[in-house]
């Protein structure tokens, strides 16, 4: 239907706000005493929901038949087409489908192909010393990354600059992915809502809970879920999460883990690992797993709660930047065990009562500035 004929308020009732202006999604008003109904945007389907169809052809006395007639037979036609189609099956559905879930190699494909040369000169690839840490880091610090492996590495760090945009259909099914292998749902949820709160995020927007890590924090929980031999740690992490005592916030402890892969990349920890292995991604994943296996096993073992996140994590960093190898190793020998069915990072344990709350009261801290000198995380509270 065109807007115009699909709108029986006059400029004055609209102007005065005496009209209702309906978006799509929304239930449609009608007036008896006045005679006004209201659908601006209603799709045909949400007609037939809310009765629309049937008001326009049994409740509109006091309008003139010429003005609707010719709409409610042409809406009912383009009902009765809706009921009749089919969806597309076979080889001929569209990759971009909804519900089709994302690999990690398919996303990170999109940033290689796409431009992100603003980005790009955001990145601060290494850390500036000056002075006698300078001096000390040249002496006895890591070895600088092979010149080969810096563009690989400053891609790391150009997605970590990039936002999320929901008009982005890879974005969109990368949140979606995530959604899916941890919740368990078949379905496609919305990409703004509470539901993103029992994942971990702080509000209803994931969007606002990147800063620091930028869309890398999804590249590493996407990675996490949708490799098959780390699923199992996620999946486990996430329940403990949700533990009625030491809930903590899933997605924004991963932010936060992350953030400290990023600065172990930038301060040249893991140099070392990525010109042993001639890779840079897949040692900064290896590595942000290994943290965040590591992180799980300290908050179980030793009983940890929300209110111990930012000591935890600070530890967690020294850590991770001081002993990278040994982290990697375990997470080696973890995943080791698991496929032989010998390790369960919750081992028989049952310590899940009933479901945490969504974490709308936490706060942060300490909001990264990649450019800047300073190492220091967005931290919880």
């Amino acid at each position: 239907m065109n807007e115009k004929s699909c709108s029986f308020h006059s400029k004055e009732e609209l102007r005065d706000g005496q009209g209702e202006r309906l978006s799509a999604g929304y239930s449609p008003s009608y007036d008896k005493d006045k005679s006004v109904l209201a659908f601006r945007g209603i799709p045909i389907s949400e007609l037939k929901n809310h009765g629309i169809l049937q008001a326009l052809t049994t409740e509109a006395n006091e309008w003139e038949p010429h003005v609707v007639s010719t709409e409610v037979v042409r809406a009912q036609e383009e009902w009765e087409a809706v009921d009749t189609i089919q969806p597309e099956t076979g080889s001929q559905a569209s990759s971009e489908q909804p519900g089709q879930l994302i690999s990690f190699s398919e996303a990170l494909q999109h940033f290689q192909t796409v431009d992100l040369s603003p980005f790009k000169k955001r990145i601060q690839p290494t850390i500036r010393r000056t002075g006698l840490a300078a001096l000390r880091h040249y002496l006895f610090g890591p070895p600088k990354l092979h010149q080969r492996l810096r563009e690989e590495r400053d891609l790391v760090l150009t997605i970590a600059q990039c936002g999320l945009d929901s008009q982005d259909p890879v974005h969109g099914r990368v949140l979606q992915t995530i959604y899916k292998k941890l919740t368990g749902s078949k379905f496609d949820c919305a990409l703004h809502g509470d539901h993103w709160e029992d994942l971990g995020f702080q509000g209803a927007n994931p969007a606002t809970d990147l800063r620091g890590a930028g869309f890398l924090a999804l590249l590493h929980l996407l990675y996490l879920v949708m490799d098959s031999k780390t699923l199992p740690m996620a999946q486990e992490i996430f329940r403990l999460s949700r533990h009625h005592i030491q809930q903590f916030p899933f997605c924004l402890m991963s932010v936060n883990i992350t953030h400290i892969a990023i600065q172990a990349l930038r301060e040249e920890c893991l140099s070392r690992e990525c010109n042993r292995q001639q890779k840079v991604i897949p040692v900064v994943n290896s590595f942000y797993a290994a943290t965040f296996l590591h992180l799980a096993n300290v908050w179980r073992t030793q009983r940890k709660t929300i209110s111990d996140s930012g000591f935890v994590l600070k530890e967690l960093e020294v850590l991770a930047k001081k002993s990278p190898r040994r982290l990697l190793k375990t997470l080696e020998l973890y995943l080791a065990r698991v496929s032989k069915g010998q390790a369960s990072l919750l081992g028989a344990q049952k310590c899940y009562g009933p479901e945490a709350p969504p974490f709308k009261d936490l706060t942060f801290t300490g909001e990264s500035d990649l450019q800047s000198h300073s190492s220091e995380g967005v931290w919880l509270i």
